[in-house]
Order: C-alpha cells, then sequence, then structure tokens
C-alpha cells in the first residue's frame, strides 16, 4: 500500500462579492499517495483549478486543511513550498533572460548552491533536448520548446510534489506524446503529480487515480479502470459524460 504524501481535509473555498457568494469549493477530502498521478477532472468552472491552485499554496482556503507528511502546510508554508512545484496552464515567462539565466534564476529563488544550480542546469538542459536553445530568448522558442522549458524549470529544485495544469493544451499530437513520457519519467523518479487536464485519453493513460470535481464536490476517486469497470464502459470519456449527466439529470 503507497503511503500518503499529501492529505487534503475538507477543504472549502467561496468567493464573495457585494451582490454574490460562490462555493468554489464544498469541503473536497483526499489522500494523495506517493509516487502517483492523480488526475484532477471536472468541467470549466467545476473547482478544480481552484483545487490545485490551493494545493499550490496560491490561493488560501476558505476552510479546511492541507497535510503534508501528517504536517498542516500552515505550520511552515515556507518549508512546503520548497518541496513543490507549480506548471501552470499559462506561461509565465521572463522574456529579459535566456533559456540559461531562467533556470538559473528559479534555482537561485530556491536558494540552490552554484554546484547545485550548475549539475542540475545541465541535467535539464539535456533532458528535455534544451541543450542548443540555451542562449536562446525565450521569445524564439517554439511553443513546444516553451513547454519543455516550463516543466524544466518546475523541475529545478528536485521538488517532490508537482502540480501541472493542463500541461499538453494546444499542442501537437507528437508534443503530447512526449510529453507523456517527461510525466511518466517523473513518476519513475519518485515525484508525485498532480496532473489537471480536460484530455480524456491523457488522464486515462497517465493516472494512477482519478479525481473527479464537479460542481465544488467530488464525485467520483478511483483508478481509471475500475471506473470504466462500475460504468461498464471501455472509454473514461464516457464515464466522465454520465457522471457530469447524473448531476444535471438531479438538478432537473
Amino acid at each position: 500500500m503507497q503511503d500518503t504524501l499529501l492529505r487534503i481535509d475538507n477543504i472549502s473555498k467561496i468567493y464573495t462579492s457585494e451582490k454574490e457568494k460562490v462555493e468554489a469549493l464544498k469541503g473536497i477530502s483526499l489522500d494523495i499517495k506517493k509516487q502517483e498521478i492523480l488526475g484532477l477532472l471536472g468541467v470549466n468552472g467545476a473547482g478544480k483549478t481552484t483545487l490545485s491552485a490551493i494545493i499550490a499554496t496560491l490561493l488560501k482556503p476558505t476552510s479546511g486543511d492541507i497535510f503534508y507528511n501528517d504536517t498542516s502546510i500552515y505550520k511552515d508554508i515556507i518549508s512546503f513550498r520548497r518541496v513543490l512545484g507549480f506548471c501552470p496552464q499559462v506561461q509565465n515567462l521572463d522574456l529579459d533572460l535566456n533559456v540559461n539565466e531562467n533556470l538559473i534564476f528559479a534555482g537561485r529563488y530556491y536558494s540552490l548552491s552554484k554546484k547545485q544550480i550548475k549539475n542540475r542546469l545541465e541535467e535539464l538542459l539535456e533532458k528535455f533536448d534544451l541543450t542548443r536553445y540555451a542562449k536562446f530568448s525565450l521569445n524564439s522558442l517554439s511553443g513546444g520548446y516553451k513547454q519543455r522549458f516550463m516543466i524544466a524549470r518546475t523541475l529545478m529544485h528536485d521538488p517532490k510534489l508537482i502540480i501541472m495544469d493542463e500541461p499538453t493544451v494546444g499542442l501537437d499530437p507528437q508534443l503530447r506524446r512526449l510529453l507523456w513520457k517527461y510525466i511518466l519519467d517523473m513518476k519513475k523518479e519518485g515525484k508525485t503529480i498532480i496532473l489537471t487536464t480536460h484530455y480524456l485519453d491523457e488522464a486515462d493513460i497517465l493516472s494512477d487515480r482519478i479525481c473527479v470535481i464537479d460542481g465544488g464536490k467530488m464525485k467520483a476517486l478511483e483508478k481509471p479502470s475500475e471506473l470504466k469497470k462500475v460504468w461498464k464502459s471501455e472509454s473514461l470519456e464516457d464515464v466522465f459524460l454520465e457522471l457530469i449527466k447524473e448531476k444535471e439529470e438531479k438538478n432537473e
């Protein structure tokens, strides 16, 4: 049985304005295991992006807690951020620095030594086929190479937990498959990955377990094979649509 790396305990998030209150998350609880890929699925507005942003410490929950190795992350949020890597969907690139400089900056941000930065830089440039582009401006890279850089930067400080928000959106099928390999390699290296995606085939192939969120609530948490078995379907997409349809029928 896999050990628990992260325990999400009754997380709720309420957005308020002068005119209305929106419950984005309604008491989400789940354990995330060490060295697993957890696929986080949901339609737009379901709450999955809010949950991943809370785990990434970009948002504070309205209530609930998150435990890393049985200790609340809010007791020492700086230490938690040192073991966390976040690869956002929107590419937040520093275009004033080249590829090398950006990665060095990321290493310094996490207080790596010069030797650690040098070794990690060489390793990641080679792994993601970026060595020949090391002195290139990020603006001159193709979309695919920018995405490779984004993942390399996320891994610069060798995090244990990685959140990937729609990492393959807009990429061609060949590059998507290459990024799948990178993600599976990370798992082999002992990383735990939270993967937010709209591609159901991607979630099916990569995920050890699938978490479906809809209307701020968790609708399912299971292995893809088990979900398809329970719903008597060969397609995870059909299962997902049935789960969403179930909610719509209840609301009618």
